[in-house]
């Protein structure tokens, strides 16, 4: 038992450190200033990343990579919580890994390490926009809410069967590119905490470290709430079909 949570864990590690690297690494490469095609390369380094590791580990671990998706996961009660303790210390001793290398790598932390910042005076159509931290806040749950529904019903109750990956991978995607100039579209605590280390830049961290775990939470009862609503339409329908007829 022992061994198999500590494979888990190396799991864990792994997913989490290359989603650092490549994830946080692009953003840090490609930089803010690039408009649309850069926040989508960086959303497909993303997404792509997390489909792969997914694929790789979903079996042994899960392929949670997030310390929200663990909560989440925790909370639908699909997990124990010493498991989901372990979980997270892993991932975010990933991320600081990570982000250490990528500091190395970058010869600093002068491109921010992918560290995640609110929009301030970004241009969109005919309007500047500055996003508060209420308003990130949200974004940032509504978001992680997004990722933890989808890993919670295409994995955790193998609704997509082989093809999770995909759909959590995509959700990571499409969370980006409507987010990134806006919060930086982390939804993921580990992926803010390492690079909020290797660049001793603690700005907002509460709000990026608090934010996805209130939507996991959120999406984990919006979750056993639809799963219970189902089994009481089929047990209506079974019995239905049972009755005799009049």
């Amino acid at each position: 038992m022992q061994n198999h949570l500590s494979a888990k864990l190396l799991a864990e590690f792994i997913g989490t450190f290359a989603f650092v690297v490549i994830g946080a690494g692009a953003a840090a490469v490609i930089g803010a200033g690039v408009g649309l095609n850069g926040i989508a390369a960086i959303a497909f380094a993303h997404g792509l990343t997390i489909m792969v590791f997914a694929f790789s580990y979903g079996a042994l671990s899960g392929a949670h990579f997030n310390p929200a998706v663990t909560v989440g996961v925790l909370a639908a009660r699909a997990m124990s919580l010493g498991e989901a303790i372990a979980y997270i210390i892993s991932q975010l001793v990933a991320a600081a890994c990570a982000a250490l290398l990528l500091r190395a790598v970058l010869g600093g932390d002068a491109t921010g390490l992918g560290r995640p910042e609110l929009a301030q005076g970004v241009v969109l159509a005919a309007t500047t926009l500055t996003i508060t931290p209420e308003a990130g806040f949200v974004i940032e749950a509504v978001l992680a809410f997004f990722l933890v529904i989808v890993v919670l019903t295409t994995a955790v109750a193998r609704g997509a069967g082989q093809l999770a990956p995909i759909a959590i991978g995509m959700t990571v995607t499409l969370n980006i590119l409507m987010a990134g100039a806006l919060t930086g579209a982390n939804f993921n605590p580990a992926i803010s905490f390492g690079p909020m280390i290797a660049t001793a830049n603690f700005a907002n961290a509460w709000l990026y470290m608090i934010a996805p775990l209130v939507g996991a939470v959120a999406a984990a009862l919006v979750h056993k709430g639809l799963t219970s609503l189902a089994e009481g339409g089929i047990v209506a329908a079974q019995r239905a079909a049972n009755a005799p007829a009049e």
